[in-house]
């Protein structure tokens, strides 16, 4: 009996549980994830390599005209190293995490998760998926709302594989699509996208994509060709969180 408990524990029928629980759902980027991790053994003893913890988030890649959607690991922590589970024993591991600053929000399409696995040798390895609601730093939340009072609207929020420019620093990015519906950007731009890349708590980085309207038979060609877009980079922090809206403006004035 004890053998064949071990073949269904191996192929994962009646072999150990993990569940993790976190004491809330919404985390700030940077701020720490404190939970536990519950195991509970199954029918037969079973030795755990390693407990992990992965971060992930889905983001949709484009190769031959077609698009994928890829899981990209944002961040993975070992919680534990080798341990044994007794038949039925019930473990707890207490953890203490970072949400990375290269987190995107859950905002729009994206979904972000934590995965727990069991590393358990000659077996099914058991996981728990977890979702969490990632909020954006004071300086994100200053600068959707100054954009909206500049008169945007928010059309699309997706992660997708970082341009070139970025792909050593992370393999997708998170954009945010606005268009103009009122103020002095309406007829004048199609639309713009912002990047966030977080430096630090209080410093971003916004990589700006200001998609000017076409005028005419010039503008219509620079739209076929691509040359009505102008790629801007600005850096933003705390210190500009009272006057977001005027420097904003000024950059998107400045590049329309």
């Amino acid at each position: 009996m004890s053998f064949f408990n071990k073949v269904l524990a191996s192929v994962g029928i009646g072999a150990a549980k993990v569940d993790t629980i976190l004491p809330k759902g919404s985390y700030v980027i940077g701020e720490k994830i404190n939970g536990v991790v519950e195991i509970k053994g199954g029918n037969v003893e079973q030795p755990i390599d390693e407990i992990y913890l992965s971060l992930l988030t889905q983001y949709t890649k484009k190769s031959d005209d077609k698009e994928y959607v890829q899981t990209a690991v944002i961040a993975k922590y070992r919680v534990s190293e080798k341990h044994i589970i007794a038949p039925n024993e019930k473990k707890e591991i207490p953890f203490s995490i970072a949400l990375p600053l290269s987190a995107p929000l859950s905002q729009g399409k994206t979904r972000v998760w934590i995965q727990t696995g069991l590393d358990i040798k000659n077996a099914i390895d058991p996981t728990d998926k977890d979702f969490i609601e990632v909020l954006p730093l004071p300086v994100m939340k200053a600068v959707i709302s100054s954009v909206q009072e500049l008169g945007f609207r928010t059309r699309e929020i997706e992660c997708q594989e970082a341009p070139r420019y970025l792909r050593g620093v992370q393999s997708f990015v998170q954009e945010f699509e606005f268009v103009p519906v009122s103020g002095a950007y309406r007829g004048k731009l199609d639309e713009l996208e912002i990047v966030f890349v977080v430096k630090s708590e209080s410093e971003v980085d916004l990589y700006l994509q200001i998609d000017r309207k076409a005028r005419g038979l010039g503008g219509f060609l620079s739209e076929a060709l691509e040359m009505d877009e102008r790629n801007v980079k600005v850096t933003v922090s705390q210190a500009d969180l009272s006057s977001m809206t005027r420097k904003l403006d000024e950059v998107i004035r400045r590049y329309s």
